[in-house]
């Protein structure tokens, strides 16, 4: 309720802005993958932060501090590379959450599966194609109506669970994972040397679980427009994001080695294992009651991330739509201003796409290879927002931004840079075909993947392509236009105005 209060009033805290990035990042379903590299985990945890997960936050934050008006990655893009690039970006946004959907519900599913009071049943139910792909549709469209009710409808939701679903069972983890290291007197599942911290770089087949791990991290850039809340923010902004970042790391680093210390290696599923962790070590404590307990619980957490994500891009996608970047038919809202169509067609899209469960050789190889095709699509957005960062330093030196990476221009190449590369690096990993699972041919998978790629990319780029004038819906008035627009000049060229965008349109 204090830190509701302090957004309210125009203030946030250091250490509220901090706990606010922690539960939009923190998620507990991917960490059954990095539970396969043990101890080596943790050198992929700190990696991913330090050239991703920091870079993000920093220049999240100048572009939303200087370019503040509606659009987010529509318009920082836009302002760089012009409209045609800023289109790929946003829809990138919203496409990649489509394929993320039938990933997130399957973890959601699998933890419905285990609320049963028998282990061995609950774990040959959640390995049926079927029930998962009927319960992932069922709690979607669910989301769905929940979302279209407006934000009120699911503002509670999104708050408790994320805290039900997500923290609580987090900690749960963390602190019954280390009791069974230190108190049981039995080894735990991988070795404990610092030889072990070190990754075996030889065998590029594993590196692909490992850049999942960027896309853990995603989704502290909607927290950066807070900064404008901060006070003192060139000092305080970055001193949040320290501690955002070592919460979150800790978080993900204790939860993935609690899962590593009680399941062997060769035994870790990506969809099960979490649920396991958890039905061992209720057992160990003597406590194999809250096994189900647990499991309702993160399927709640889940409901409450896919109803909050199920509104936001596609709340995104509908501002640039009315910008007249997209046909009418995307533009139609309901009552409460919900983008009723583009809602509608992505849970048409989830649908489609959640069917892969039925046709691929094992739920796990579902859900590796759309994992996968979410981080590609998500780091093509976060390539194209980290250049745009670099690129308007030079192209509008003279924007006010409240916010700025310090160090000048070389401090922007070294965050903007570290983050591109690093988010270069994951993106060309993803397409190394995993070893520890069956995903068909490495040949299938590869061109699975960039077909996939080829094809949301070119959406966005044919729709721009045969863009109407008419498509523009004279009604709105608060979609600014482009600095460049205003200036009457081409994007890229070097804009000296020292104005924001609503004083240049005067």
């Amino acid at each position: 309720m204090n830190n509701e209060k302090k957004i309210s009033n125009g203030k946030i805290g250091v250490f509220a802005l901090a706990m606010l990035n922690v539960v939009a990042v923190v998620s507990l379903r991917g960490l059954p993958a990095e539970a396969e590299y043990g101890l080596s985990s943790v050198f992929y945890y700190v990696f991913a932060a330090v050239v991703f997960l920091v870079p993000v936050s920093l220049v999240a934050a100048e572009l939303a501090t200087g370019w503040s008006e509606k659009g987010g990655i529509f318009r920082w893009v836009g302002e760089a590379f012009g409209p045609r690039l800023a289109l790929v970006a946003v829809f990138m946004l919203w496409i990649e959450v489509t394929v993320w959907f039938p990933t997130a519900l399957t973890f959601g599913s699998v933890s419905l599966a285990f609320i049963g009071p028998d282990t061995t049943w609950d774990q040959a139910l959640s390995e049926n194609k079927f029930f998962i792909l009927s319960i992932v549709l069922g709690i979607y469209w669910f989301a769905t109506f929940v979302a279209l009710r407006g934000t009120s409808a699911f503002a509670k939701l999104a708050k408790w669970g994320g805290l039900v679903g997500t923290i609580i069972p987090g900690i749960v983890l963390i602190v019954l994972g280390f009791s069974y290291l230190f108190f049981s007197g039995k080894p735990p599942q991988i070795e404990l040397t610092w030889g072990n911290l070190i990754p075996d770089f030889s065998n590029f087949n594993n590196v692909v679980l490992a850049a999942s791990i960027f896309l853990f991290y995603a989704g502290m850039e909607m927290n950066a427009i807070h900064v404008s809340e901060v006070d003192n923010a060139a000092r305080n902004y970055p001193i949040a994001i320290a501690i955002a970042a070592i919460g979150t790391v800790s978080v993900f680093v204790l939860g993935t080695l609690a899962i590593a210390f009680i399941i062997p290696q060769q035994d870790i599923s990506l969809t099960q294992s979490l649920l396991i962790a958890y039905d061992k070590l209720f057992a160990w404590a003597g406590i194999g009651w809250a096994s189900p307990v647990v499991a309702a619980c993160l399927a709640l957490g889940v409901l409450a991330g896919v109803v909050g994500w199920v509104a936001g891009p596609s709340s995104a996608l509908l501002v640039v739509a009315k910008g007249g970047y997209l046909p009418r038919f995307w533009q139609y809202t309901n009552k409460y201003g919900m983008a009723t169509h583009i809602m509608l067609v992505q849970a048409i899209l989830v649908t489609l796409i959640s069917t892969i469960f039925v046709v691929l050789p094992s739920v796990q190889a579902a859900y590796q290879i759309l994992s996968q095709l979410t981080v590609v699509l998500y780091l093509i957005m976060y390539l194209l927002m980290f250049a745009a960062a670099i690129h308007l330093r030079y192209s509008q030196p003279n924007r006010p931004r409240p916010y700025k990476i310090p160090g000048g221009d070389m401090g922007m190449w070294i965050i903007g840079g570290l983050g591109f590369i690093g988010s270069l690096i994951a993106f060309l990993f993803s397409y190394i075909p995993p070893n520890q699972i069956s995903v068909g041919s490495p040949e299938e998978f590869v061109g699975f993947l960039v077909l996939l790629t080829l094809f949301f990319v070119a959406v966005p780029l044919i729709i721009y392509q045969v863009r109407k004038s008419h498509w523009k819906d004279p009604s709105v008035t608060d979609f600014a236009p482009f600095t460049w627009e205003i200036e009457n000049i081409h994007p890229g060229i070097i804009n000296t105005s020292d104005k924001i965008t609503h004083e240049l349109n005067k």
